[in-house]
């Protein structure tokens, strides 16, 4: 199975949100499979121009998913692959502006999938969030069979919709698409800022000597995935016939805490402000996320191979590599 990016070669893909942490990322690995051209729409509400890689093979078009002259440019020649990341992104984001997440995440995700359907792509794959479509209640370790209804946001609520609407696409109209669960993706590419992660946020206000705000007890479990998993399991799912028509979860399979979290953080930047603890979210309501990554794992091979320490320095280095582009362009 480890073969798998042998099917890139020659081929063109389109990337929406393609700035961000995992598009970004994704596209390098697509550099390095000899992908004919990459094509990345970005709207950079929640990432930057200078981090997309700068190679002839890669398109960038400056537009939301929203937009038809942008898609209309993306699949105005022949599509192989979509790898549909753009979001109106984080749990807090929506509940502030829920109007805007639905559009986004809703009928953004439609328009994707009619133009992938009507360039009759090869493959689509969906970023959906494991950390949103089971719940807060399910049975750990989280399996694909369990769905959730009862969601705490309308991020988590537009997530399954998306999710919805590619299993419509394929049932209704035989569009090959896979669905890719992540869980709490973290690595190099994401800017802190308002609405981020919890690591390149802790990264930058530690490096700022100032001390690291949880909210809630601190004993709150969550399943951190490193960006190059992520996007070794995203690639497969596109390769592999087998994954069409269903979910998987992408994870680490490891619970962490976010005082462990913390606490390597401070360590390794050397902040001796330490932590403190602010108020729960009123809309957080997971205590602990643990994945099972059995389905991912027996149908496309998928196995997690960075621990949660090494990920985070890879993140640190990141940032400090660009810590006066990201002063200019964070915005919190």
């Amino acid at each position: 199975m480890d073969d798998y990016r042998g099917a890139y070669q020659g081929k063109n893909i389109v990337i929406t949100g393609g700035a961000g942490c995992i598009g970004s990322n994704l596209t390098r690995a697509l550099i390095e499979a000899k992908a004919s051209q990459i094509t990345v729409i970005d709207d950079l509400s929640a990432a930057a121009r200078w981090n997309i890689p700068d190679d002839p093979g890669v398109l960038f078009i400056y537009g939301s998913i929203l937009n038809e002259e942008a898609l209309k440019r993306a699949f105005s020649k022949k599509v192989n692959y979509v790898f549909h990341l753009a979001a109106h992104f984080a749990n807090q984001n929506s509940v502030d502006n829920p109007e805007t997440d639905l559009l986004v995440n809703g009928q953004g995700t439609i328009k994707v999938l009619q133009y992938s359907h009507l360039a009759r792509v090869d493959r689509v794959v969906f970023a959906s969030s494991g950390c949103s479509v089971y719940g807060s209640q399910a049975p750990l370790p989280l399996k694909e069979d369990f769905v959730s209804l009862h969601l705490d946001t309308p991020y988590q609520i537009t997530k399954l919709l998306g999710e919805l609407y590619c299993n419509f696409f394929y049932n209704h109209y035989g569009l090959p698409v896979a669905i890719a669960r992540y869980f709490n993706v973290f690595g190099p590419g994401e800017i802190p800022g308002a609405y981020r992660n919890v690591i390149p946020n802790f990264i930058w206000t530690a490096l700022h000597n100032k001390p690291l705000v949880i909210t809630g007890t601190g004993e709150e479990t969550r399943d951190y995935t490193f960006v190059d998993d992520i996007v070794d399991g995203t690639l497969r799912l596109g390769a592999f016939d087998k994954a069409v028509g269903d979910a998987f979860n992408l994870a680490s399979e490891t619970e962490t805490k976010i005082t462990d979290i913390a606490s390597i953080i401070n360590e390794l930047t050397g902040n001796t402000a330490g932590v403190k603890f602010g108020t729960r979210r009123d809309w957080d309501k997971i205590v602990r996320r643990r994945a099972s990554i059995e389905k991912a794992n027996k149908t496309v091979g998928y196995a997690p191979k960075t621990d949660i320490k090494a990920g985070i320095g890879r993140v640190h280095d990141w940032i400090k590599e660009n810590r006066d582009r990201i002063e200019r362009d964070a915005k919190f």
